[in-house]
């Protein structure tokens, strides 16, 4: 009878058991699951969600300000659900609940919801700072200020955002300066070609200005008087020096501060290899102001040696420098 009994109570308790297991199953998806849903929904959401910052193209509510505390919250959650949680403007769930904390203070659905979001949605605005949207990444910024005003976190995120307004600034002006280079530059070659075509149309005037001299005439200016004349075919025509290399002084900083203009004249010898040699100013107006920059750049002058009778020969000159801005 015993053994009988033992081998009854087994099978009761096997059903006793199945039947608990089967009641908290029925309880977890009929009670507790919709209950923990609900709660995630007032909440605005699970945390662990990722949270877009995308703004999504949704027309706002007619009047927010009728809005009572219920529709506020429905509003923040249906924002939640799309991913607009600090955009666009007007419509986001963090200005739905900071709404819904106006009508009711302490709400603790709105509350929590701002607690749980705050690091998703501080990292939507760092993302606008990153896209250097400025604007838009200082309203969310703002936003977030009026949800926690003590985050550490909002400091990290004015601090990234002025050290991008600053880089943004650096690299502008660097952009503006680098134009202002080309363009001095431009307009420099510009400068020292117009003084070459200067120099050179001068350089021809001169020469057709000069009266011209038979072979004849040449031969005897060239010859000592106590030796003949050489025959007229031996006689070789004399030239003078031609420009061949201008380079333009530079303008000395000093100058450009005081926006001081002047000019310098330059006498020099040009060798039989081309080459200025000894420069020396001869005036200049103001004095010692301009001097080394035009002493600098004639010396780096090239000419076509001047000849007589067909032999290269050294020639005096001078030149007057202006400086003009």
């Amino acid at each position: 009878m015993r053994a009988h009994a033992r081998g009854a109570i087994r099978p009761t308790l096997l059903a006793v058991i199945v039947i608990f297991v089967l009641l908290a199953a029925a309880s977890w998806f009929l009670i507790l699951q919709p209950h923990q849903e609900l709660v995630m929904q007032d909440a605005g959401g699970h945390p662990s969600t990722p949270v877009s910052t995308d703004k999504i193209a949704v027309p706002p509510p007619a009047n927010v300000e009728a809005m009572d505390l219920n529709q506020l919250l429905a509003e923040a959650r249906k924002a939640m659900n799309d991913h607009r949680v600090l955009a666009p403007a007007g419509n986001n769930a963090f200005e739905f609940y900071l709404k819904a904390l106006e009508k009711q203070p302490g709400n603790p659905v709105a509350t929590d919801a701002l607690r749980e979001t705050f690091p998703f949605a501080a990292s939507g605005a760092e993302q606008a700072i990153n896209g250097r949207d400025f604007n838009e990444a200082q309203r969310e910024i703002d936003l977030l200020a009026k949800a926690d005003p003590a985050n550490y976190t909002l400091t990290i995120l004015r601090s990234k955002l002025d050290a991008q307004r600053k880089l943004l600034d650096k690299e502008q002006q660097l952009a503006l300066d680098q134009q202002h280079q080309q363009q001095l530059a431009a307009e420099k070659a510009a400068a020292d070609k117009a003084a070459a075509d200067k120099l050179a149309a001068e350089q021809k005037a001169q020469q057709q200005a000069e009266p011209k001299k038979t072979p004849a005439q040449v031969a005897a200016a060239n010859t000592p008087s106590n030796q003949p004349a050489q025959p007229a075919a031996q006689q070789v025509a004399s030239t003078d020096p031609v420009m061949t290399k201008y380079v333009s002084p530079r303008f000395p900083t000093q100058a450009q501060r005081t926006r001081t203009e002047g000019w310098v004249v330059v006498g020099y010898t040009v060798d039989t290899e081309g080459n200025v040699t000894s420069a020396q100013v001869v005036d200049a107006q103001p004095r010692h102001l301009f001097d080394r920059e035009a002493i600098n750049a004639v010396e780096r002058w090239k000419y076509k040696p001047a000849t007589r009778n067909g032999s290269p020969v050294e020639a005096k000159l001078q030149r007057r420098i202006e400086f003009k801005l």
